[in-house]
């Protein structure tokens, strides 16, 4: 790593940001040193994401003062910039790593073409060398076979290969600065290390500097040697993060330290009868062949192979696994949302793909991973809780209707008179935690038996996760419920589950008692998952 030295590469001092009349940045100020790592901390809403932005005149809407200096040209106000000078910086001076690549990519363009695009209009390169380099960028951030990915489109990536050419677009142009919004949230474990040690190693060979945005104090450890903690648009917390992070003085500090998930589950019966069951459940998809095979016939990829699960009442069966481990079709496969083979069980009955299956559905309800893609922003919190009693229970009076979403949605903390208006209000009025409690509600209102949980709480920050958790916990405490939790956090799956299987490419690799997969692991696959989330 280049070694720092005394003169910020940039100086941020009083820093504000608002949006009309109500300013949500208050005066922050930092510095990033040449070559350094520094981490901006907290959790959702504390304006870590909205600084960044700012720093690139992305900030739409907003109103930013305060005085901020760019070492190269430290005569003037960065917040000064014209919209032309905006638009030379970005990239070249400072780039930008967002949180979700599937939104920041366009999906109508290939890899290669949005990577050379950038080649083209900030470095004047010719075709042939933009293709090149492109090509040489998919490899230094280590993507597999990098001229056949350049002509892929960003769905046929995975999750950490769209990551890794989110990062390459951001080295296109050598920027002095790189900051990396949340780059590993919606990664499972081992790609979450793999993305800190590639951002690692680039850091290293470019000597630019990196500011981590993030709320996971894990891997503010691994990564970084400065944090600076936010709250509220404040800073409240600044420093080495050896010192901040084991000696922490504020207790927003204290509080994400402390929001790791807290088992609280009850046991369950032994010889209480299984609510789901499948066996020698598979699911496969073609894929064309290549060659002049591919004319003529189709291969297979099987994504799911052979699973026999079974779940208890009250029980919560965890499924865990890396992403493309085949966990959130198996999930898919036990709602009856893709063709599968083998045999699926909801209380004794099988699914027939006939009218039937809609009493089957109302027991098999799902909560999604992403809330801000999960629910409608055309529709009001009334009309999407709603929606499943319109289908289930069409002779309902309205009232009544209306009765039971308002007790839904009180079931998972949210009442009209905390929230005024709330049946009227759309999802972007709510916070990222509150629309998850949402889709909860949503899923409680037909009164189910079983709940699907795909990936929960990864698009959370850490203590909302924990607060969606105990609101589970406590909801099957009190209601009987079962859950087929999917996830590739460790640390939620010891929170939660009763009985665990671990997956990966599409086998269950072994199954059982959490205490006894966890504990006594006989995979080596499941000791390095276990080894990576600590």
């Amino acid at each position: 790593m280049a070694q720092p030295v005394d003169k910020p590469l940039l100086q941020v001092r009083d820093l504000r940001i608002a949006f009309g009349s109500q300013e949500v940045v208050h005066g922050i100020g930092f510095d990033v040193l040449p070559g350094q790592r520094l981490a901006l901390v907290g959790e959702s809403g504390s304006g870590k994401s909205l600084t960044a932005l700012s720093l690139l005149g992305l900030a739409q809407g907003a109103r930013v003062t305060g005085d901020v200096r760019w070492s190269a040209d430290s005569s003037r106000n960065w917040l000064d910039n014209t919209p032309a000078q905006w638009q030379a910086a970005r990239g070249s001076d400072i780039a930008m790593v967002f949180q979700e690549p599937m939104t920041a990519l366009n999906p109508v363009f290939t890899i290669g073409r949005q990577i050379t695009e950038v080649l083209e209009k900030k470095m004047g390169l010719a075709r042939t060398e933009c293709v090149q380099h492109a090509i040489n960028l998919l490899a230094e951030v280590g993507i597999p076979e990098p001229e056949r990915r350049l002509q892929a489109y960003p769905h046929q990536l995975s999750g950490g290969q769209r990551q890794r050419a989110m990062i390459a677009m951001a080295l296109a142009c050598k920027p002095k600065l790189l900051l990396a919004d949340e780059p590993t949230t919606a990664l499972d474990v081992s790609l979450r290390l793999q993305i800190l040690e590639l951002l690692a190693r680039l850091q290293q060979a470019h000597g630019m500097a990196i500011v981590l945005i993030t709320h996971d104090l894990p891997l503010v450890r691994r990564f970084a040697l400065d944090v600076v903690v936010l709250d509220a648009g404040q800073v409240v917390e600044q420093g080495p993060v050896a010192q901040v992070l084991t000696q922490p003085r504020h207790a927003v500090t204290q509080a994400l330290l402390d929001a790791r998930p807290v088992r609280d589950v009850a046991a369950v019966a032994e010889n209480s009868a299984p609510c789901l069951e499948t066996r020698q459940l598979r699911v496969n998809y073609p894929v064309p062949r290549p060659g002049w095979r591919g004319w003529f016939s189709k291969g297979e990829f099987v994504a799911v192979q052979g699973a026999d699960l079974q779940l208890k009442k009250g029980q919560t069966l965890g499924i865990v696994g890396e992403s493309g481990s085949g966990k959130s079709t198996l999930a898919l496969a036990l709602l009856n949302l893709v063709v599968f083979q083998g045999g699926v069980e909801v209380g004794g009955q099988t699914w027939s793909h006939s009218a039937r299956d809609l009493a089957l559905r109302k027991r098999l309800q799902v909560v999604f991973q992403d809330p801000f893609s999960s629910l409608s922003p055309r529709l009001t919190v009334g009309e999407i809780v709603g929606e499943g009693l319109e289908v289930h229970f069409p002779s309902l009076p309205r009232a009544e209707q209306t009765q039971r979403v308002l007790a839904a949605l009180e079931q998972v903390g949210l009442d009209s008179q905390r929230f005024p208006g709330l049946l009227e209000r759309y999802p972007h009025e709510f916070s990222g935690g509150q629309r998850q409690r949402i889709a909860i509600a949503r899923a409680l209102v037909v009164q189910p038996e079983i709940l699907v949980l795909d990936e929960p709480t990864s698009a959370l920050d850490a203590s909302m996760a924990r607060q969606v958790l105990v609101l589970l916990q406590q909801l099957q405490l009190t209601q009987g419920l079962s859950y087929v939790l999917i996830t590739h956090d460790v640390a939620v799956v010891q929170a939660m589950a009763h009985t665990v299987a671990v997956m990966r490419d599409g086998k269950i690799l072994e199954s059982g008692p959490l205490e006894q997969v966890f504990g006594a692991p006989r995979s080596e696959y499941t000791r390095q998952l276990l080894d990576c989330a600590h």
